[in-house]
């Protein structure tokens, strides 16, 4: 793939892309996906996982910032991205153009994305946030931390921004801890359709 250059392969099937850092201090481990693979909070990587290293789908519903309710079962299907995002995060800024670019592009390949806000309790500023740079599409209300602990590990609290992508099945694919530009986005995507590796 172009623009990015592949850092190590942590295991089978997984492989790790250095680019921009997120907004964290550290490199904490934060649980473990599939035969082995450790999910690594904050490291600037982007993880892809081999279909055989997916675990169980993402069980993940709640009330959006708009106030209708969202259930990903019912994306089920249809590749899905997934954003964790606060207003008061510098970097999420920095990414949001690039996620609204990339959300026009794929949405057309029935590609869909939804966005986690997180640590924003009242919704004011994040709606904000979504005016300012034209998002789109939905994103679930801070619920507290809850929707973090549905991702089975893959995102903590210290690694916001985070991009994940679910294959159709809704098992998480593929993960960014960092900041993630449309056209990275875009061909990790088309890795997870195409059951590819990123490389």
């Amino acid at each position: 793939m172009t623009g990015r250059r592949v850092v190590a392969a942590v295991s089978a099937g997984l492989l790790a892309v250095g680019v921009l850092a997120a907004c964290s201090t550290g490199g904490t481990a934060d649980g473990t996906a599939g035969s082995g693979a450790n999910y690594v909070g904050g490291d600037g990587t982007i993880t892809f996982l081999s279909a055989a290293e997916r675990r169980d789908p993402v069980a993940l519903a709640g009330e959006t910032l708009e106030g209708a309710q969202l259930d990903l079962a019912t994306l089920r299907g249809r590749v899905v991205v997934i954003n964790v995002w606060g207003s008061w995060c510098p970097p999420c800024r920095k990414e949001a153009p690039d996620l609204q670019e990339a959300y026009e592009q794929l949405r057309p390949q029935g590609v869909e994305f939804v966005g986690i806000n997180f640590r924003d309790p009242d919704p004011a500023p994040a709606k904000a946030f979504q005016r300012t740079f034209g998002i789109t599409y939905p994103s679930l209300r801070d619920d507290g931390g809850n929707a973090l602990l549905a991702l089975r590990g893959a995102v903590s609290a210290n690694s916001i921004p985070s991009t994940l992508v679910l294959d159709t099945e809704g098992r998480i694919a593929a993960r960014a801890s960092t900041v993630v530009t449309r056209t990275t986005l875009v061909d990790l995507v088309a890795d997870v359709r195409s059951g590819g590796t990123t490389g």
